[in-house]
């Protein structure tokens, strides 16, 4: 028996449907990578909480990573073997178990089961926003991230934040619910590993752009962008510079939507591209004049990181989590400030532009996360978690 758990149902799913795997899908496939050879697959699945042998566990740990699209009909059949076999498991058994997704944990029967076992979850937390800022998601979200932070905080062994933004957020909410914090750690998050190496030598297109990445959603502030290039293409005509927009269309996107398909001002100036291959990401930042991050809220910033990785110049809202992760690199700018975001697109789309210059000489002493120096911090507080139980 491996001495951790880890629940891979959100992992499989996406797997399974064909979807491209989001940000929170990267990190538990993070997770996958460090922790599977010394763990075991968890998948809930009928009801079940099915847990599969060394070898099954194997087969799915690599499933997660393959290309290949007949592993479906594999993934089912090791699902279904051990399907019969889980069937009353009690999990009696002191391990740790991580959900990194946080799949499942606002459901009554997830806790119960929970509470009826000797497993030690550890849960990441991603971030707040929908009790924070439930505006910009769906009706319900904000109720079920209640759920789960509860549950986080009264039955998890461990709770593991992506900054320090998040984590003082958990301590402020788990005060005005009065209920005590865990253990808890931060560990930033690493960019995916996007190989300049790997990158086209061309540009995409040969005249300027400026791209901007991340689920399509009210939150993440694409208006304001659509409409200063509205007003840069009828100002500059042919000479304004382009805009790429990468991201899936997500909740409450219609007006944005709108915008890309039927306004005919920004046909030929401004490209929507709803997933790309790694290569074909890495090629489009690193020959963008800078990635354009406007967001309302985030708790964390996985492109930015992306892009400073690169070299290549970020012009973001200014928030907390950004600062924490970048310092005074990028340029920061008030996310309702159209006139400064036209200012510095303006700005970085000079082939000779002193502020990209100046922001490229203040990035060479940026040091990016990495996923050995998070998992440095996810060890500590699993050994201090094994210590206080001797």
């Amino acid at each position: 028996m491996r001495e951790n758990l880890i629940d891979v149902t959100r992992l499989l799913d996406c797997r399974m449907q064909g979807r491209l795997p989001k940000g929170v899908d990267r990190v538990s496939l993070e997770y996958v990578r460090h922790f599977g050879d010394r763990s075991t697959v968890l998948v809930r699945f009928a009801g079940q909480w099915i847990e599969m042998s060394i070898a099954d566990s194997e087969k799915i740990f690599a499933a997660l990573f393959a290309g290949a699209d007949n592993v479906n009909t594999m993934i089912r059949r090791v699902v279904a073997g051990s399907l019969m076999r889980s069937i009353g498991r009690s999990f009696s058994t002191r391990r740790f178990l991580f959900n990194i997704g946080h799949d499942g944990v606002e459901e009554t029967h997830y806790v119960r089961r929970l509470q009826r076992s000797a497993l030690k979850p550890l849960f990441f937390l991603h971030d707040l926003i929908p009790i924070t800022h439930p505006e910009y998601c769906r009706p319900s979200e904000s109720r079920r991230q209640q759920h789960r932070v509860k549950t986080m905080l009264t039955l998890g062994h461990g709770v593991i934040a992506n900054s320090a933004a998040t984590h003082a957020e958990l301590v402020a909410y788990a005060s005005k619910i009065n209920l005590p914090m865990p253990p808890s750690t931060v560990a930033l998050l690493a960019a995916a590993e996007l190989s300049v190496a790997n990158a086209a030598a061309a540009a995409p297109i040969d005249v300027p752009y400026f791209l901007v990445l991340g689920t399509i959603e009210p939150r993440k502030n694409h208006s304001l962008l659509l409409q200063l290039w509205r007003q840069l293409i009828e100002r500059f005509g042919a000479y304004a510079p382009r805009l790429v927009v990468i991201g899936q269309r997500g909740w409450k996107c219609e007006n944005i939507v709108d915008m890309l398909e039927r306004c005919e001002t920004l046909k030929g100036f401004v490209f929507e591209y709803s997933a790309c291959s790694d290569i074909e990401l890495a090629t489009w930042l690193q020959h963008a004049r800078a990635l354009l991050f406007p967001s309302f809220e985030e708790d964390y910033g996985l492109p930015l990181v992306e892009a400073l990785s690169l070299g290549v110049p970020v012009i973001a809202s200014d928030l907390l989590a950004f600062r924490e992760i970048a310092g005074d690199v990028p340029e920061y700018v008030d996310p309702l400030d159209g006139k400064r975001w036209s200012e510095l697109v303006l700005a970085y789309s000079q082939s000779d532009s002193p502020e990209r210059a100046a922001q490229c000489q203040k990035m060479l002493n940026f040091v990016a996360p990495t996923w050995a120096a998070h998992f440095d911090q996810v060890e500590v507080l699993m050994e201090r978690l094994r210590a206080a139980k001797q």
